[in-house]
């Protein structure tokens, strides 16, 4: 078996614990931290995955994975300061990494193959929504923006997507997807009969 599958499986694995943790967080500050150390995981795996199925359907995920581990943990300094001029700070952030999405995602799209673009597309699209959905107030933005997101990727994990090398379907990245939606459905049974304190116990009230 190739090594570099084996090891984004590996990789895979630790994005998982992280990424379950982080949707059963209330506090922003605490939220963005936990999936800012999970992005940081979850793009070595697309790294390890482009070495072993061919970079060039990677990159845009790469590329993608690389900007949230960078926007979490800066919007996690930002929300744990949590006075009106950090907050003006985080809104002008937010707008500049909407460019950056926006340029960096175009460039990868066109860097795609062509029978995959759309693909791509539709994961620029669920990209943007979530990357608001992450600032607005409240739990529930991020979670429902975070679920379709997830779906999307999810195809991009698939020989929908990966079209070259041995290994066709990328389960551990599927997996990794799953356990966003899955802890989504998690915080909202735990939500519905707790609505003040559906968190882990580490969180801020």
């Amino acid at each position: 078996m190739n090594n570099w599958y084996i090891i984004a499986q590996v990789l895979g694995v630790i994005t998982i614990a992280f990424e379950f943790i982080s949707y059963q967080i209330k506090d922003k500050s605490r939220y963005f931290l936990i999936t800012g150390i999970g992005s940081f995981f979850w793009m070595t795996m697309f790294v390890a995955m482009g070495f072993a199925t061919g970079m060039d359907t990677q990159q845009s995920l790469i590329v993608g994975a690389t900007y949230s581990t960078a926007r979490n943990l800066i919007f996690h300094k930002i929300f744990a300061t949590n006075t009106p001029e950090s907050k003006e700070r985080g809104l002008n952030f937010l707008l500049i990494m909407i460019v950056v999405a926006l340029v960096a995602g175009i460039i990868s799209i066109l860097n795609a193959p062509e029978q995959v673009r759309w693909l791509h597309s539709l994961a620029l699209v669920a990209a943007l929504g979530f990357v608001i959905g992450q600032y607005l107030p409240g739990v529930h933005y991020v979670r429902v923006t975070v679920v379709v997101f997830a779906l999307v990727v999810m195809l991009t994990q698939t020989p929908l997507n990966i079209l070259y090398g041995d290994f066709r379907w990328n389960i551990m990245g599927i997996m990794i997807e799953l356990a966003k939606i899955v802890s989504v459905v998690v915080f909202y049974i735990r939500y519905s009969s707790e609505p003040k304190t559906p968190q882990l116990k580490f969180s801020k009230p």
